[in-house]
């Protein structure tokens, strides 16, 4: 029990808050520093942010298609065609000879059953029906399907399809509702994936039944179905044993659509697409550098530490936000991995690349990208006369400045160098202050404020006990006093008489 000053007139209440907040003032500090610790890492993690998605866009600059200067026309029904990175202005002839297509099968009319009624996929295919199918491929392999009369054709199907897997061909089933018919294709496509099916018993006779039951042929018990391979001529030159219907001649790449008569097509150069895609990306680049830098030597102000929730309740709003603002500053002032991070990327930008053949572009400020003055920091600065000289004379060249790679296929040009330094700044800065993306958080920046989250509440379980020390002083203070003070009255009482 708290006794407040009855016996000695004292505010008890008043003195214990006093007293405590001397007491509290280490844990008062220890507090500003969690806060000021979470809003540091909050400050990382949305650096972390901005320089993930910058490296999203860098990413483009790895790839040769990003880089592509050309564009194909043409008013062909029979082929679509678009350029690649190392297409050649001109004037093409292209004439579709052929295409490719897949070997298929499917019932020639509706499956009926024994009873007259047309079957549905989950219909017994009953045991007149039972037997072996033969796949026979282009290449002279066989493939055994046996069948058993309580398998439904949506069994059938299945089973057909599984015992090919793998191989050559490689067939696709399904059983049909709506036709009451089986769709039989090979996956892929070209003359080798030519097969055919054979129908027997169980002791290796035509069975003309399961037959019947599959491709539903006047009972014929073998069946061939056929596949060809694409073909088309370019400028003369004849490209066949097509097994797709794609394919890329001269840096144009054809996608065949259907047989017909040759067509014109024109490719021009059209640097706009990868102009505007390093215009993007250079806009994006110094928007983040130009923030990391401005923080970077942004003032710290010591004296103005973050406000405990007493501390603001005896100040206004505006002054809350004008004293946030001060203690706020400085969060990332001279930090290493940022600072390194600018240093790099500029490197990254104006190191020459290596493997380029001499004479040919090997310096961003060849194409007219440049960082300017070291006082203008990492910024980069675009002469867009000389960037769009680079693109419509020199578009291979260009390209392989941003995508070069090394005779063991890793990627030495600047895309790869700048999306790389990205990298790693993002993976130290989830090292430092944990990824917003990420759910899992060991971060060095976690583990500090998880430290002092637990001090802080060995602090409270202290405080507690010193604020009872205090009460229970007191009170012993006031018991005492009343003590002496019933004393005094009695003795008052008795040897003066009460007077």
């Amino acid at each position: 029990m708290r006794v407040g000053g009855l016996a000695s007139g004292m505010d008890t209440d008043a003195l214990v808050k006093q007293l405590m907040q001397a007491q509290k003032m280490p844990l008062d500090k220890l507090m500003q520093k969690k806060v000021w610790t979470e809003w540091q890492q909050e400050s990382f993690r949305d650096f972390n942010l901005s320089l993930s998605s910058l490296r999203t866009s860098a990413s483009n600059l790895r790839l040769q298609s990003s880089f592509n200067a050309y564009s194909a026309t043409s008013n062909s029904s029979t082929v679509n065609l678009t350029t690649t990175a190392n297409a050649v202005s001109g004037t093409y002839k292209v004439e579709v000879l052929s295409v490719a297509s897949s070997a298929k099968l499917h019932s020639a009319t509706a499956i009926v059953k024994s009873d007259g009624t047309v079957a549905k996929s989950t219909d017994l295919i009953g045991a007149a029906a039972a037997g072996t199918i033969k796949v026979k491929g282009s290449d002279g392999s066989e493939v055994a399907v046996e069948i058993t009369e309580d398998m439904s054709y949506a069994d059938v199907a299945k089973k057909l399809q599984d015992s090919t897997a793998g191989k050559l061909p490689e067939l696709r089933v399904s059983f049909d509702d709506t036709t009451s018919r089986f769709f039989i294709s090979t996956k892929g496509m070209g003359a080798n994936q030519a097969f055919s099916l054979e129908f027997t018993d169980t002791t290796g006779a035509p069975n003309s039944a399961l037959a019947n039951q599959v491709v539903n042929n006047g009972g014929t018990t073998a069946l061939a179905a056929g596949a060809e391979n694409g073909s088309v001529s370019l400028d003369g030159i004849v490209i066949d044993g097509l097994t797709t219907n794609k394919t890329t001649v001269n840096g144009l790449t054809l996608n065949l659509v259907q047989k017909g008569p040759e067509t014109t097509v024109t490719v021009q150069s059209n640097p706009e697409k990868p102009l505007a895609m390093i215009k993007e990306f250079v806009g994006k680049y110094n928007e983040t550098i130009a923030n990391i830098e401005k923080q970077l030597v942004e003032k710290r102000y010591p004296n103005f530490q973050p406000l405990s929730d007493e501390q603001k309740k005896d100040m206004s709003e505006k002054e809350i936000e004008l004293w946030e603002e001060k203690a706020r500053s400085g969060l990332v002032r001279n930090d290493p991995t940022l600072k390194n991070a600018i240093q790099e990327l500029r490197r990254a930008f104006m190191d020459p690349v290596d493997d380029i053949a001499t004479g040919n572009i090997e310096l961003l400020s060849q194409i007219g990208i440049n960082t300017g003055k070291y006082t203008e920091g990492g910024k980069l600065f675009i002469d867009e006369d000389k960037l769009n000289a680079a693109f419509t004379n020199k578009p291979d060249e260009v390209m392989k400045l941003f995508t070069n790679k090394d005779a063991a296929g890793n990627g030495i040009g600047i895309g790869d160098k700048v999306y790389q330094k990205l990298n790693e700044v993002v993976k130290n800065l989830s090292t430092q202050a944990g990824s917003p993306s990420n759910s899992v958080d060991n971060s060095t920046l976690s583990k500090k404020i998880k430290q002092m989250n637990d001090e802080i509440s060995r602090w409270q379980e202290r405080l507690v006990g010193v604020e009872d020390r205090y009460w229970r002083q007191f009170t012993a203070m006031e018991k005492a006093l009343s003590q002496m003070n019933s004393q005094s009255s009695w003795m008052q009482q008795n040897m003066f008489g009460g007077m």
